[in-house]
């Protein structure tokens, strides 16, 4: 059963620290199916197309990649939503690109920020297998905005 949760806003300490990784113990857990499925609906209610587990207040790993056209990014494109567990880059293309972010922890403020084309990135998928897939464009864009949160880091430091 999802539920819509609670946003963390700028200044909120959350925000700014390092989250830390999904345990061996906690894959296929009930707490970590309903954490990924009310995250989710939170995304959708807010127009998101990403979000990390410590804007809703849980310091974990976390984070859903869902690209598709909305209010917020009109000319998004359209993905099947990814839920990855302890996300790392392992490459990023020299090649950056200028986009316009903004962030549902950031409301009213969108900005140019710089990211790499093209990304390679290892996670673990709710059922703990490892995966590695390669993006580019905007979906590479949103993992790198999302492992930031992870790490602490607002888009509007990168301003």
């Amino acid at each position: 059963m999802s539920q819509i949760m609670a946003v963390a806003q700028l200044g909120e300490a959350i925000l700014g620290i390092r989250a830390r990784e999904i345990q061996i113990h906690e894959l296929n857990s009930n707490w970590l199916q309903h954490l990924t499925a009310s995250m989710q609906a939170t995304m959708l209610e807010r127009n998101g197309v990403g979000i990390a587990a410590p804007q809703v207040y849980v310091s974990k790993r976390v984070i859903i990649v869902a690209s598709r056209p909305n209010v917020r990014y009109p000319d998004a494109p359209e993905m099947q939503p990814i839920i990855m567990l302890n996300p790392v880059i392992t490459k990023r293309s020299e090649q950056t690109i200028l986009g316009e972010e903004g962030c549902l922890s950031v409301p009213d403020t969108r900005g140019q920020v710089a990211r790499a084309e093209k990304i390679t990135v290892q996670y673990l998928n709710l059922q703990g297998q490892p995966v590695e897939i390669h993006l580019e464009g905007f979906p590479a864009r949103i993992v790198q905005h999302e492992v930031d949160h992870l790490d602490g880091i607002l888009f509007t430091e990168r301003l």
